[in-house]
């Protein structure tokens, strides 16, 4: 028996047991049980027909990128990585970091079609990117609702790992919210985590339901771990689509400040007068927090109608903020409390 079959044969062993004792505790004895290979069964068929549903829908990305040796000759270097079409006009999501720097992208289908990928926007923030094929009669993947997941539904990934196409891998929500570091100074925030097996070449590719439904994309592993896989949540995605392709970059209200939130800690190592608010570490120069004249060690505690505890509020009130909007800054420097108004720039894009 496959690892797959075993893993299957014991979750639905589980969910027999489960029934079971709910079928008990409520004392229901006039509807009969399903056998467990009926069971089974039964969820065999659901992933199957999700898989069937969501595969037609899952590219081959294959990326074309120039580097140098040591003497200087430019060597050809080649990628691999996934991709959903989320729309009939033959546009395409997938990671940033599996187009960054391509040169060339060949985007192929399922079905044997190939097409040249233009890429049309990225954000290395979230690690998205959308491209675009000019293609006719292509399927198109119904994406879901992420925020409605929760830990322990199941869940199935489909991509093309080592360049294996259309590879379907079965497991469970683990958790949500995950914070991991993607590279040295990068984060990517609130992921999905599986157990849903992922290895190279699956990144950019979906994480689907036991519907079809796209619930994630599947964006980074962790080395030498088994069973930890990360998507980044397909709402996440929704928010930022329509902008990738209108500016081919999501534009983000931007202060200029680097910074971490007032703790005990905090306000014992630099002697500050609040029990909360957010710390400035850093002002970028030529920054709207620059022009402002705030400072480094001042404390922000209060952006317009926003009491600031934390670091989390002020990305909270980002969110709903706007380029060129201004805003009043309640700030504590060396004990006495100043405001300032501060017009939002633009966030410098990320590479």
């Amino acid at each position: 028996m496959s690892i797959f079959l075993k893993k299957l044969v014991k979750r639905a062993c589980m969910v027999v047991a489960i029934s079971a004792l709910f079928v008990t505790a409520l004392h229901v004895t006039s509807v009969p049980a399903e056998s467990p290979e009926q069971l089974i069964y039964s969820l065999q068929e659901s992933i199957v027909q999700a898989s069937e549903k969501v595969s037609p829908t899952v590219v081959n990305i294959r990326t074309v990128r120039f580097t140098q040796d040591f003497f200087f000759n430019i060597i050809p270097q080649e990628g691999l990585g996934s991709g959903i079409i989320f729309d009939n006009e033959g546009y395409i999501l997938t990671n940033e970091h599996v187009v960054r720097g391509a040169r060339e992208i060949r985007v192929v289908l399922p079905d044997g079609r190939e097409f040249e990928g233009k890429l049309i926007g990225s954000d290395a923030r979230v690690d998205l990117a959308v491209l675009k094929i000019e293609a006719k009669d292509i399927p198109v993947a119904k994406l879901g609702d992420s925020d409605k997941l929760r830990a322990g539904e199941f869940c199935i990934a489909i991509g093309n790992p080592f360049g294996l196409q259309n590879t379907i891998t079965f497991g469970v929500i683990s958790a949500k919210g995950r914070h991991i570091q993607a590279s040295p100074g990068k984060i990517l925030e609130d992921l999905i985590q599986t157990d849903a097996p992922i290895n190279p070449g699956n990144s950019g590719g979906p994480l689907i339901n036991i519907k079809g439904e796209v619930i994630g994309i599947n964006t980074a592993i962790i080395p030498y771990a088994q069973g930890i896989g990360f998507a980044i949540p397909v709402n996440v995605a929704r928010d930022i689509i329509d902008e990738l392709i209108e500016y081919g970059r999501v534009i983000r209200p931007w202060i200029g400040i680097y910074y971490y939130s007032v703790t005990s800690q905090v306000k014992e190592r630099f002697k500050l007068t609040v029990d909360s608010g957010i710390y400035i570490a850093q002002v970028a120069p030529q920054s709207p927090a620059d022009k402002a004249k705030i400072k480094e060690g001042d404390v922000i505690v209060k952006i317009d109608d926003y009491a600031i505890k934390s670091a989390e509020d002020v990305r909270e009130m980002l969110k709903n903020a706007k380029v060129g909007q201004k805003v009043n800054l309640l700030l504590v420097r060396q004990g006495e409390y100043k405001e300032t108004i501060v017009e939002l720039g633009e966030m410098p894009a990320e590479r």
